[in-house]
């Protein structure tokens, strides 16, 4: 797999004009104007970038993988560094929109660096991607237009705060924009709720906890057809909790039926929901409950 480590070389390969700067671009078509568009198809790629782009295809389809995508209504797709890259398109296209890219370097040392390993939406698959409103898009594209003014000035001093400055604007009315997507998907979220408590229970019920452990999160997205990232995020905004909470909560009740068994001792009890060490399972059942797992069950035989 080609590893593309410099904005320019990216370029390059995309058979796009070299940025004006080696470690910041911004493509933006207005009036009659096109983005200029990047070479048919790509096999897998990385390259070391963040990308923000709003693309709204005038004529032809965008396939990436061999997924093809809806991007006529204004699509915003955010895309981390050594995110792996694959499309075809076809022969005839134009599309409008613009597009950011910028190496991570960047923005080293810069409040933003921080900022942005919070934005899930970077790690979302491009089914995922932000479907603007009209007003969400004109609000977005006059950002753009600051950018896109700065970054064709002469720069100075000031410039690269002013861009990041503004980056870091464009990237907060994103947040802002996600979450009203998740709230107008309800039911859709609610529908992923069902689907990922219906995939724990698959697990559970074909005895894969005792061989494999506890199912980690990226399995279940997978199966789900998501991304982690985009997985928790939902369910975090329609129920408050994370995806980790959601497994542990449904860890916990399995416990509290096995542990009313005088059978079986705590241990055994740990072992068969998966958990590597009894006493981690101890620390998150009176974490969760209030009770140690003894204390549980002393509780229930008093009654």
């Amino acid at each position: 797999m080609q590893h593309f480590k410099t904005l320019s070389s990216y370029f390059d390969y995309l058979k796009l004009p070299r940025p004006e700067h080696p470690m910041f671009s911004v493509m933006y078509a207005k009036g009659n104007n096109f983005l200029p568009c990047p070479k048919e198809s790509s096999s897998p790629i990385i390259n070391d970038c963040y990308t923000i782009s709003l693309k709204k295809i005038i004529k032809g389809d965008l396939n990436y993988g061999r997924t093809k995508y809806d991007f006529t209504n204004g699509t915003l797709i955010c895309l981390a560094p050594r995110q792996v890259l694959q499309w075809d398109k076809s022969a005839v296209f134009q599309q409008k929109g613009f597009s950011i890219n910028f190496h991570e370097d960047f923005i080293k040392g810069t409040d933003l660096a921080n900022q942005i390993k919070k934005y899930g939406f970077f790690s979302y698959a491009a089914n995922e991607a932000l479907h603007l409103s009209p007003k969400e898009e004109k609000l977005m594209e006059s950002i753009v237009e600051n950018i896109e003014l700065e970054y064709h000035s002469n720069q100075d001093e000031f410039s690269k705060d002013i861009i990041i400055s503004q980056l870091s604007t464009l990237l907060k009315y994103t947040n802002r924009f996600y979450e009203r997507q998740f709230l107008h998907r309800k039911e859709m979220s609610n529908n992923l709720l069902e689907k990922f408590n219906s995939e724990l229970e698959i697990y559970f019920d074909s005895g894969q906890l005792q061989d494999k452990g506890i199912p980690k999160i990226e399995l279940i997205a997978s199966k789900l057809s998501v991304s982690q990232r985009y997985l928790s995020d939902t369910l975090k905004i329609e129920t408050g909790k994370s995806t980790t909470e959601h497994l542990q909560l449904y860890l916990i009740n399995e416990a509290k039926n096995i542990l009313l068994n005088p059978n079986k001792s705590i241990s055994e009890v740990a072992y068969e929901l998966g958990f590597e060490y009894p006493q981690y399972f101890s620390r998150l059942f009176k974490k969760k409950e209030g009770l140690s797992p003894s204390e549980y069950i002393e509780k229930h035989k008093m009654n």
